[in-house]
């Protein structure tokens, strides 16, 4: 790898993710603390929203988070009556997880704070400029997973 003229070694790839990474992190964080959301809550509504009712650890799955993140989240937004937890019916150990009506009526500003966050990051890219960009951010990722063992839950922040 290249290095500086101060003989640091050059890293302009992971530089730009970073840089885009934490701006578009920054961007969603604002967008979603005006509908009284933590980044990453979103996430765990629109999975209920769309697919019901769900164990705890499913979602997790689904989010892609880690267990300890996942029950802070669902403590938080049950706190803020957006989501109801109970016990399965069929497994006691089992947490069922549920958006509440009141959660509901928050669905269509997050759909739109989605549209502008997208809005924002895409500017004025054509639809192959875009695609370009999600085919590139796909072979990163491939990337990174294949070092997986580097790339630990704890470290994909709080939902």
């Amino acid at each position: 790898m290249p290095e500086t003229s101060d003989g640091f070694v050059q890293t302009p790839v992971s530089h730009a993710v970073f840089r885009v990474a934490r701006l578009h992190k920054a961007l969603a964080g604002s967008l979603l603390r005006d509908l009284g959301l933590h980044p990453g809550q979103e996430l765990v509504l629109i999975a209920l929203w769309t697919g019901g009712p769900q164990r705890q650890v499913d979602l997790v799955e689904a989010t892609d988070t880690d267990a300890p993140s996942m029950a802070r989240s669902i403590a938080r937004l049950e706190r803020s009556g957006l989501v109801r937890r109970t016990r399965s019916t069929t497994d006691r150990r089992a947490v069922v997880v549920e958006a509440t009506t009141q959660s509901l009526r928050l669905r269509p500003a997050v759909e739109e704070a989605w549209r502008e966050l997208e809005r924002a990051t895409m500017g004025d890219m054509t639809p192959e400029e875009q695609q370009e960009v999600v085919g590139a951010l796909a072979l990163l990722e491939a990337n990174l997973l294949r070092h997986g063992s580097l790339v630990d839950a704890d470290d994909q922040g709080e939902t």
